[in-house]
């Protein structure tokens, strides 16, 4: 067991077998060293605490003749599973109550404690939608994974040392940059990726290096609830701009009459509506953006899954400018623990980027981006990204069909063609509280779209269906129940 955290005078007049049995006997009753825990070995703990052995077996003996203690043949000493009543009923010495806290926290705690955090994950339900970006885990090839790490786990003790760049493992750099340009189409150099923890910690480096208090950003509404909490927190004025079947609506934008820093986008597969910033608007905004110098932020987050048509091309690549900041991750491909993303930025930036990196958290594991870089350069992340393209493609179509038979005009299905969930609106005179509710109970978790709203009104009746995760018969099964729930 650990080391016990012993409060010892040794120029006390209180004998220290005595000082060391109170101590224990404290720990127990206060419930540090819990019932059925192991205990050091008296001869451990003497040379732990610098005492005689003799010292600690005369306070031991003493513990175990009142019962709190006791040994197993063979197995040690243990704290007593069942404590006399008498000892149960004893007291601990009175403490002085604490004066309330008076921390203060900074502008960015004070922000940040208003912030909503989703709450944490409870009991599984049978059929859960609410998990809107979730790959098939079962479908991973995890034996693959487990064969690359190995690999590069065994490859060279240097794999155990600081990285040497903030940026990333080069290797892994260069995979991400054959990849983008190859499937996304995006202008770069290995030089210009970052490596970075997530598209999440993507958005908070891009938020501290350029925006001050007070900036200007514009967000797409509906949009990505996290990125907006990072802007908030950073202190950012949020300008909302509406979001139609085109993707951004551009007239509004120019409208501004304020100086915008930062525009946050994704044009390839809007969150969370679907919808694909056309080519006309993506042209239009490049041209803005360069006249006003404001910052484009692409998050292109799992535009791999596009079912009925090919894939757009990234917005950094229709420009030669260095307006254009693109953020990419792993967690929709792969799988979410993998906390591996990526920033493409322009060439004047990297200095500086990298010196955010290095204050954040010096490099993400190398050891991943050892596996991560031979699981792209071997074809395996190209074949996985086909599987499930095909196999997303056909539950999607399983949650449209089952939506149109089971409530026909009582949902509109937003955005059906392309990503890993479905914005359904429920024709219905129900609130989302008593449909969430009412789903629980049958198994069946929901998710409301209002926080993706600014006006959180707008949001009412509005539904994010996850399925990439969910067979076909979990998929039916739950679209019945919430068919049973809507006509209520």
């Amino acid at each position: 067991m650990m080391d016990l955290a012993l409060k010892l005078e040794t120029t006390s007049t209180i004998p220290l077998h005595k000082q060391l049995y109170e101590e224990i006997r404290q720990a127990i009753l206060s419930g540090r060293l819990e019932s059925g825990q192991r205990m050091p070995s008296t001869r451990a703990l003497a040379k732990t605490l610098g005492l005689s052995r003799a010292t600690v077996l005369f306070s031991y003996d003493q513990l175990l003749s009142e019962g709190y203690l006791q040994t197993i043949p063979a197995s040690g000493t243990f704290v007593a599973c069942q404590l006399p009543d008498a000892l149960l009923q004893a007291t601990s010495p009175p403490i002085s109550p604490a004066s309330p806290s008076c921390i203060e926290l900074s502008t960015y705690g004070a922000a940040l404690a208003t912030v909503n955090l989703p709450p944490p994950p409870g009991q599984k339900p049978l059929i859960n939608f609410s998990c809107y970006g979730r790959p098939a885990f079962d479908e991973f090839p995890i034996q693959i994974w487990r064969r690359l790490l190995s690999r590069a786990r065994c490859s060279s003790t240097a794999i155990l040392d600081y990285p040497a760049d903030p940026l990333g493992y080069k290797p892994l750099r260069e995979a991400i940059a054959r990849y983008l340009t190859q499937s996304r189409a995006v202008r770069c150099e290995p030089s210009q990726v970052a490596i970075v923890n997530g598209s999440q910690q993507a958005l908070d480096l891009i938020a501290r290096l350029f925006l001050n208090r007070g900036d200007r950003v514009v967000m797409e509404d509906p949009g990505y609830t996290e990125a907006r909490y990072i802007f908030q927190v950073q202190g950012a004025e949020l300008l909302a701009v509406p979001v139609d079947r085109s993707g951004l609506v551009m007239e509004q934008l120019s409208a501004l009459t304020t100086p915008v820093k930062l525009v946050y986008v994704t044009p390839s597969h809007q969150f969370p509506t679907g919808a694909v910033l056309s080519l006309p608007r993506r042209l239009a905004l490049l041209a803005w953006a360069q006249q006003t110098g404001t910052i484009i932020l692409e998050d292109d987050y799992d535009s791999e899954f596009r079912y009925d048509e090919r894939p757009i091309p990234a917005l950094q690549g229709l420009t030669n400018s260095d307006s254009v900041i693109y953020i990419g991750t792993f967690s929709k491909v792969m799988f979410p623990s993998l906390r591996m993303g990526y920033l493409v930025i322009p060439q004047q930036l990297i200095s500086v980027v990298a010196r955010a990196k290095w204050l954040v958290d010096r490099q993400s594991p190398l050891l991943e981006q050892h596996a991560l870089a031979d699981f792209i350069n071997e074809g395996h992340l190209e074949s996985h990204i086909r599987r499930m393209r095909i196999l997303y493609a056909q539950r999607r179509r399983t949650l449209v069909q089952a939506l149109t038979q089971h409530l026909g005009n009582r949902v509109t299905i937003i955005g059906e063609n392309a990503g890993m969930n479905a914005l359904v609106k429920f024709h219905t005179d129900q609130n989302d509280e008593e449909i969430i509710a009412q789903a629980e109970q049958k198994g069946v978790e929901l998710i409301s779209a209002r926080s993706c709203y600014m006006n959180a009104e707008y949001g009412n009746g509005k539904f994010l269906l996850g399925c990439t995760d969910l067979n076909s018969e979990a998929i039916q099964e739950g679209v019945w129940h919430l068919a049973q729930i809507l006509k209520a």
